[in-house]
């Protein structure tokens, strides 16, 4: 349960309230069995000031306005990690016949101004591929900055951190992200956490082919190249032989389950169903069996063998053919087996999105650098924020770059990316940081001293540790700490302290939650180039 002072809420004038079950956290907010293998409807009555705004994950509600008290009632069985409550100074406005928008007043317009009539349109196509919506209403509740993932897909209500809403692409994909979950993860569940790649990796399947029918196969093709390039960028840092890796990991007693929450469960789940689709010859196929899927096993949890037999039983040519034993590409590899996937998807329906990036890409850092005159010419303004970002890792990846690269960068695009969303922005900054560009310092400075949330601030922190702008980064901590949330200001503070004697001056006695952003950084502190940044894990929930 998350309690917010007002200050660090976006109006600055009512304190702030809500709760993060994912995974195994609603323990600690009310009695319950603490696994996805048991559902139960729910009921609930919560008291609050005049003035407070409360919601729930339910699917009816209501309120008494002359005792302040509100109750609560989902009417079809859930998983405890799936019961949600938030409480503040939250406004709504429809956005469609089934959906509506909650925020802060100050932030309403812009949400609706992103969000009218979308929401319903994404609806409408998952419902065309994998049958009716189930819970009545898909309502929106966006979260001040200390909301410690980008997104989570609570029942009737997805929470989603207030930051992504000026990144229009990535508030595109994180919510229908949240969409397909009310079929793959809330419909039906992933019975143990050590097979939340059934959760993930088909939410991430349905979302895709969600985004293939509304934007189209090139975009879709752009996106995927984005997150599997972070997908091995976090296995170079975590090695091939990490047991994490696995589709089917082995949670030893005492780990709390979201620390193995990361790329593999999403992506590397993600490349399997994509290989169980192309098994099927047509992906409206495999709709049709993930339609039958979720009509078997509604309102149930599911094991791994559970879907597979499904798979098998639906089209028994395939079972005839023992696809599941076919050499180097056994359904058991593909789920016990470290490292990458064994197939990666066909993208070439997004080469026309993601060529110029490899062409600018290779550009910028081949040998002569005689084609900087070429490369200087192109207007990233043009480009979508998915072309932007992956070509911005690119660069990362291939840090530090030569100086005259990194100082003609700086001059042909630092003035365009200042005016971009902050998922372009704090890219370039790190770009700035594993450089030791000190001309563009500065802007370093800015954006920290104007961000709260844990996604864009970490990564730069642990960038500016690695290296050697340590001090750079305490002068600017000790300005910013009191408008960040306890939990992030002791996760800053651990990685301030790498290698230091305690920090001073820094009270943390409050603080009694173990932070998550911490989770794989004893495996990579011997990684070169830094530790993994919060947005190559926690992508959503």
């Amino acid at each position: 349960i998350w309690w917010l002072d007002p200050e660090l809420t976006y109006g600055n004038a009512k304190p702030f309230v809500f709760t993060q079950g994912h995974s195994v956290c609603n323990r600690s907010f009310f009695p319950c069995f603490d696994t996805p293998a048991v559902k139960c409807t729910y009921s609930a009555t919560v008291k609050a000031p005049a003035g407070i705004q409360v919601l729930m994950s339910a699917t009816q509600s209501t309120y008494l306005e002359e005792e302040g008290v509100y109750q609560f009632y989902m009417e079809y069985p859930v998983p405890a990690y799936l019961v949600a409550l938030v409480a503040g100074d939250l406004i709504h406005a429809d956005i469609g016949p089934r959906s509506r928008v909650w925020a802060e007043p100050c932030l309403l317009p812009t949400a609706i101004s992103k969000l009218s009539g979308m929401v319903e349109r994404w609806l409408t196509a998952a419902e065309s591929l994998y049958g009716p919506y189930i819970w009545g209403r898909y309502d929106i509740v966006f979260l001040p900055p200390s909301f410690p993932i980008v997104a989570m897909e609570n029942p009737c209500l997805t929470f989603i951190i207030s930051s992504i809403l000026e990144s229009d692409e990535f508030l595109i994909i994180d919510v229908i992200h949240e969409v397909a979950h009310s079929w793959f993860g809330n419909a039906v569940t992933n019975a143990t956490w050590e097979e939340m790649w059934l959760s993930e990796g088909l939410a991430t399947y349905a979302q895709r082919r969600i985004t293939t029918e509304t934007y189209g196969a090139a975009f879709t093709c752009l996106e995927t190249a984005f997150r599997l390039d972070a997908l091995h960028r976090q296995m170079k840092l975590l090695g091939e032989d990490n047991p994490v890796s696995k589709l089917q990991v082995k949670l030893e007693p005492g780990v709390n389950p979201s620390n193995l929450m990361n790329l593999f469960t999403y992506e590397k789940g993600y490349c399997f169903v994509y290989y169980l689709s192309q098994l099927c010859g047509d992906p409206r196929h495999f709709d049709s069996f993930l339609r039958a899927y979720i009509e078997k096993y509604k309102f149930t949890s599911v094991v791994a063998q559970d879907l597979l037999d499904s798979f098998l039983n639906f089209f028994p040519e395939l079972k005839e053919q023992c696809v599941e034993s076919k050499a180097g590409l056994e359904f058991e590899r593909w789920l016990n087996a470290t490292g990458p996937p064994l197939a990666e998807p066909d993208l070439s329906q997004g080469s026309s999105l993601t060529r110029p990036v490899e062409t600018l890409f290779k550009l910028w850092t081949t040998e002569p650098l005689d084609s900087l005159a070429a490369a200087s010419s192109v207007d990233l303004t043009k480009w979508r924020t998915f072309q932007t970002v992956l070509f911005l890792d690119r660069l990362l990846d291939g840090s530090p770059l030569p100086h005259e690269v990194i100082k003609k960068l700086s001059e042909c695009y630092s003035s365009q990316l200042d005016s971009m969303n902050a998922e372009i922005r704090i890219r370039w900054l790190q770009i700035v940081v594993r450089n030791d560009y000190y001309p563009d310092l500065y802007k370093v400075r800015r954006f920290l001293e104007n961000q709260m949330s844990r996604m864009y601030t970490i990564p730069l922190y642990e960038d500016l540790c690695t290296g050697t702008l340590k001090s750079f980064a305490l002068e600017i901590f000790y300005h910013t700490q009191n408008q960040l949330h306890p939990n992030l200001r002791k996760t800053i503070q651990q990685i301030l302290s790498q290698g230091l004697n305690p920090l001073p001056a820094i009270d943390t006695t409050a603080v009694t939650t173990e932070t998550p952003a911490m989770v794989l950084e004893d495996k990579v502190s011997e990684a070169t180039n830094g530790a993994i940044s919060l947005r190559d894990v926690n992508v959503s929930a």
